[in-house]
């Protein structure tokens, strides 16, 4: 059975995982309801959910598939899916896809990354295959170069092209460069970042036919989580059900949110995973719903738990570590991530907070040697933000001072608000 009971999926989490067995140590022998269950604290999670002598998984790791989640970092963390859990994964997926616009026959460049144990390339590719519709599979990758992609894209007249908006405007700025549009390119399906409103006239020049959709929401560690909705809001996504439970909840109470238009953070429980359970897990994303009643929601971008720039994934822990490692002296009283768009690309700005700001030359030199050492750290924690720097996708990570009392906070706690994110979407 792909799809499990809520009640049995959280017995057999607390008999076999010994992380789930400590957090739901207190709770009753039965659970029912997933607000029974607290919710999964992540550095808690990943701190447990380790290579060697792992304490998530419920059983020895003989057979699955691993990936590598969460970006390049010195400390990768990986996401395992059993071999049914992986069918289950992309059969689900595929069928989104067909939601999205796939139809029989459509012939699909997967232009996702492959490699290094990350997922997107072989994901794209095993949910094409499994989709409902026939269709032609042409796995060339984001990795290929612009000028072997482009012609592999002409001479099979490929109406589907697959990728991140990144990737997608990388090969529309070439096509433009060398005089050439695609015109038999029908949809633009893209993932793993949002579709910004600058971007779209650059795709629009090279693919003049073409029409950019989602083709899901989803994610190595979370799963799946919504399935694209036809509408002029490609932020728009249904939840899979049955094998995807989506929660919003208030970021300040933690209580679910059920009315349309709220906002709050994302947290989801996969009702098909038994190996590495996904239980009340947070997504790292913030959205509301726009039809309570038939599963729809808007994705309105990261929470607290990270941000996407570009195509790099940050957390605002990762932040706080390049920081304290850099700030002997305890200089800094606060750190937000504020992400804003110019010149058509994201860019990171860190927000570094002192408790007066900083006062005359001398110490004005200090911050800067402060500022310089902080952002050298984080590009090494990092090294695909400074990778994305070189090839033009994102601008190069800059240092922002203020006083603590300037920092962004949430006007009802009181509570700092970790990520900012200033970018107008689609």
């Amino acid at each position: 059975m792909p799809v499990h009971p809520l009640s049995t999926l959280v017995r057999h989490a607390r008999h076999h995982s010994p992380f789930y067995s400590d957090l739901y140590a207190a709770l009753p022998p039965t659970v029912t309801d997933l607000t029974e269950l607290p919710v999964v604290d992540q550095d808690s999670f990943w701190a447990a959910n380790t290579v060697q002598d792992n304490r998530v998984l419920t059983g020895p790791l003989t057979e699955a598939v691993v990936y590598k989640t969460g970006g390049t970092t010195g400390a990768p963390k990986f996401s395992y899916y059993s071999r049914e859990e992986w069918r289950e994964f992309v059969t689900a997926f595929g069928q989104g896809l067909v939601d999205a616009g796939l139809r029989p026959g459509h012939r699909v460049a997967d232009l996702f990354y492959a490699g290094d144990l990350y997922a997107s390339f072989l994901f794209i590719l095993d949910s094409l295959a499994h989709a409902s519709v026939d269709n032609v599979r042409l796995p060339i990758g984001g990795a290929a170069p612009l000028e072997t992609t482009a012609p592999a894209l002409e001479d099979f007249r490929a109406q589907v092209v697959a990728g991140t908006p990144t990737t997608l405007c990388r090969l529309a700025a070439h096509l433009m460069t060398t005089g050439r549009q695609l015109p038999a390119v029908e949809l633009l399906f893209f993932g793993g970042e949002p579709l910004f409103a600058d971007q779209r006239p650059l795709l629009a020049a090279a693919f003049p036919n073409a029409e950019p959709r989602s083709l899901g929401y989803a994610s190595v560690d979370a799963g799946l989580l919504g399935r694209p909705v036809p509408g002029p809001d490609p932020r728009v996504h249904r939840a899979f059900t049955p094998h995807t439970v989506v929660e919003i909840l208030d970021e300040t109470t933690g209580e679910p949110i059920r009315e349309a238009g709220r906002p709050g953070r994302v947290v989801v429980t996969q009702l098909y995973r038994r190996l590495m359970p996904v239980l009340r897990y947070p997504a790292g994303d913030r959205a509301e719903w726009t039809d309570p009643e038939a599963g729809c929601f808007r994705i309105l971008g990261r929470a607290d738990e990270g941000v996407r720039v570009g195509p790099v994934s940050l957390s605002a822990q990762d932040a706080q570590d390049a920081v304290a490692t850099a700030d002997s002296g305890g200089r800094i009283v606060g750190t937000q991530l504020v992400v804003r768009r110019w010149e058509g690309r994201d860019g990171l700005v860190l927000r570094l907070a002192t408790a007066s700001g900083g006062a005359g030359a001398d110490a004005d030199a200090v911050l800067e040697a402060l500022g310089h050492t902080v952002v050298d750290g984080l590009n090494r924690a990092r090294p695909l933000y400074p990778e994305s720097v070189s090839a033009g996708h994102v601008h190069p990570l800059t240092v922002e001072w203020a006083r603590h009392a300037d920092l962004v906070v949430n006007p009802r706690s009181g509570k700092l608000v970790r990520v900012v994110d200033e970018r107008p979407t689609a």
